[in-house]
């Protein structure tokens, strides 16, 4: 293979790496879509970078990893419920991991990124980045749900749930 025909394929790889494939799609395709400009006045700036702008915090960073009580981590930027305590499990990733999401909850494309393909995840309902799944998770599902925690919320049972943000 030549220079030519080798830079060639890194730039096919390159741009595909921008287009979502799967469900997620496009912004608008969400039943909530703001613009960037409406949710970076409304998150804080970490959680925006990693949502909208599918950013990574940094592994271990999360006070999530250490969080045990019963109840439901939903997504910081809409409310939607994501994902029930009992699925979550340590990974030892640095990150908090679930085995399973609710259903309907989340959203799946394929990011060439890293150029290997992975499967990111989304919030179904506003499209948030919340991380990636792996086929090295417990059993019953295999899976492992690698979250950011800036990307989600903590509402114990005793709690109730807040509002869908419209």
């Amino acid at each position: 293979m030549n220079r030519r025909t080798w830079m060639s394929r890194i730039s096919g790889l390159i741009a595909v790496s921008s287009v979502p494939i799967g469900s997620a799609g496009a912004a608008s395709a969400f039943p909530l879509a703001k613009s960037k400009q409406e949710w970076k006045k409304l998150l804080p700036a970490d959680a925006y970078h990693v949502l909208f702008e599918e950013g990574t915090e940094p592994p271990g960073s999360s006070p999530f990893n250490a969080e045990k009580r019963v109840g439901t981590f939903i997504c910081t930027a809409c409310n939607q419920p994501l994902f029930d305590s009992v699925h979550k499990y340590e990974s030892g990733t640095g990150w908090p991991s679930f085995w399973q999401p609710l259903p309907g909850a989340v959203d799946t494309s394929t990011d060439f990124k890293l150029v290997l393909p992975r499967t990111e995840y989304h919030c179904s309902r506003c499209g948030g980045h919340h991380g990636h799944v792996f086929n090295d998770g417990p059993r019953p599902t295999g899976k492992r749900y690698c979250n950011n925690g800036v990307a989600l919320r903590f509402i114990a049972k005793a709690e109730a749930l807040p509002p869908l943000r419209t």
